[in-house]
């Protein structure tokens, strides 16, 4: 009786682990954990999804505990046979650290609510989520001081905080603030902003670059001259903005200097207008400095940017100093080894929960433990496992930054109340398909095959598919195919998750690219029922 007890109560222990907050996202540090977790253990407990993650976790479980099991079975022999050879791998990887790139991250701090904070500026100094009530995209770093995060549906971030303001998506807002933001990126954009007379030496090294082609000027809302400096500063194609002072927090690294230059306008019927004014260095840290700064006066939003020799380590140095802040390795194998041996596991991308507990079952927590264990990993783990185990105990990462290839997928996604009847999810389904139709009409592209998805209230997933002789791309030619592979499964399965998936059609007809129409009804995690729509090309 004790002992089933017991097992019970592991499982729980577990389930709030699994299903907890995870602080390790930037405005989640110094929370109280135990009230948090508690808090969403008890808006989930009883649902479906939570009766779902508990069979997840189970299944971990047996996969840490047949680990443990081979861990046991190990030699010493075999230990030692395996530290050669994972050694052997090791020196091949340092003969090819590569610390001659820098490569920088740039992550907009808490994106979709600060474009939201930007245009309502009642919202600034309140806790925000980006989302509905089933399910958040984003949160403000006051609503996080609260755990409230991406990922989590809103009915439990209420739970987590009363007061929080959910805000609805509002994707198209979203890509022009991108497509801005992509600018300022850009490769040449940092110079764009030079004058006539200096474009002849766009050429020049940086580290010859004279101090007035790296001079921004930064517009004061209270200047009684704004039109007229703005007519000077327009006619010499420099940028001008207000800062958007979004996060209280934000680090100085941005901050004009406290003198306002003088501007010598001769050429403008000799007017002398204080302004403040803001001047990059030559240095990586500086350039990154300088694009974050054109970002906030593009779109008065802020970014943060992490700078290192590959891009494993810059995209984690990009989110030590949020909000807009950014973080330097230099490139050295000294100081890249120092930022990683205390580096919590789980701050890496690629390491997910799952691998997360697995991992710290065998006492390993940090990336310099990954190093110290890195032999009975080998033993314990696929080679793609271990190989990538021991890249991050390096940490060595790509260098090569592929450009954007052709576009492989589409996706809307939409969350709705329970339904029921046949006609309604039929409905819906060509609702989708009408969405997908004129994402494909934008595109240019047509397809063969249709898929669909389909996920009943027990998050059990079936996929059927249909490939036709003919392209299809218009509703009525894409809902036809998707409703009679609906209406074989609807019966059996019920509350369901349908996607489209459709194979470009060129000329050449090489090319390939996939689209798929997914629509997600699943039960939800807590209090009122729900289904999830997701639209995936």
């Amino acid at each position: 009786m004790d002992s089933t007890k017991e097992t019970s109560n592991t499982y729980k222990e577990d389930l709030l682990l699994r299903m907890g907050l995870n602080d390790n996202k930037a405005g989640m540090e110094g929370l109280d954990k135990e009230k948090i977790n508690k808090i969403i253990m008890g808006a989930t407990k009883g649902s479906r999804f939570y009766g779902n993650e508990l069979k997840k976790e189970k299944q971990v479980n047996q996969r840490i505990e047949n680990m443990m099991q081979q861990k046991a079975r190990i030699t010493s022999q075999q230990l030692r046979e395996a530290q050669l050879q994972v050694d052997r791998f090791a020196m091949e990887l340092e003969h090819c650290r590569d610390l001659s790139n820098t490569i920088v991250h740039v992550d907009m701090d808490a994106f979709y609510a600060a474009v939201e904070m930007r245009d309502n500026p009642e919202l600034k100094d309140k806790p925000i989520a980006v989302g509905s009530m089933s399910m958040l995209s984003t949160s403000n770093y006051h609503a996080r001081r609260f755990g409230v995060r991406a990922a989590m549906p809103g009915f439990i971030a209420k739970r987590l905080c009363p007061h929080l303001i959910i805000v609805p998506l509002n994707f198209d807002k979203y890509r022009v603030v991108s497509k801005q933001v992509g600018i300022c990126l850009a490769p040449t954009s940092i110079c764009s902003w030079v004058s006539c007379r200096i474009r002849s030496q766009l050429q020049m090294p940086r580290q010859d670059w004279p101090e007035e082609r790296r001079r921004y000027f930064i517009k004061t809302g209270n200047s009684k001259t704004t039109s007229e400096l703005t007519t000077y500063l327009t006619s010499i194609e420099y940028e001008l903005s207000a800062s958007p002072l979004l996060f209280e927090d934000s680090p100085p690294d941005l901050q004009p200097p406290g003198n306002p230059s003088q501007v010598n306008c001769k050429e403008q019927n000799k007017l002398q207008i204080p302004q403040k004014s803001v001047v990059f260095g030559t240095s990586a840290e500086e350039v990154v400095k300088e694009i974050r700064f054109r970002i906030e006066q593009k779109t008065t939003l802020t970014a943060s940017a992490g700078i290192a020799p590959n891009t494993m380590l810059a995209k984690v140095c990009s989110d030590k100093n949020k909000p807009n802040g950014q973080y330097q390795i230099l490139p050295s194998r000294q100081a890249v080894m120092e930022f990683i041996k205390d580096l919590p596991i789980r701050k890496i991308s690629g390491i997910g929960k799952v691998t997360e507990k697995m991992l710290k079952a065998l006492g390993i927590i940090t990336c310099a433990e990954l190093y110290q264990q890195r032999a009975l990993l080998s033993l314990l783990f696929s080679e793609t496992s271990w190989h990538y185990f021991l890249h991050i105990s390096l940490g060595l990462g790509s260098t090569h930054l592929a450009r954007d290839g052709e576009r492989k997928s589409m996706s809307v996604e939409r969350t709705f109340n329970e339904i029921n009847k046949a006609e309604d999810q039929y409905s819906l389904c060509q609702e989708l398909c009408s969405e997908i139709a004129q994402d494909l009409q934008k595109e240019g592209l047509k397809g063969r095959t249709v898929t669909v998805k389909l996920k009943n209230v027990n998050f059990e997933v079936k996929t059927r598919a249909s490939t036709v002789s003919s392209v299809v791309s218009t509703e009525e030619e894409i809902f036809a195919i998707a409703k009679e592979l609906l209406r074989t499964e609807i019966d059996v399965f019920g509350y369901l998750v349908f996607l489209v998936k459709q194979t470009k059609n060129t000329n050449k007809g090489a090319s390939l690219a996939s689209y798929r129409l997914g629509t997600k009804l699943c039960q939800p995690l807590g209090v009122q029922e729900r289904r999830l729509i997701k639209i995936s090309v």
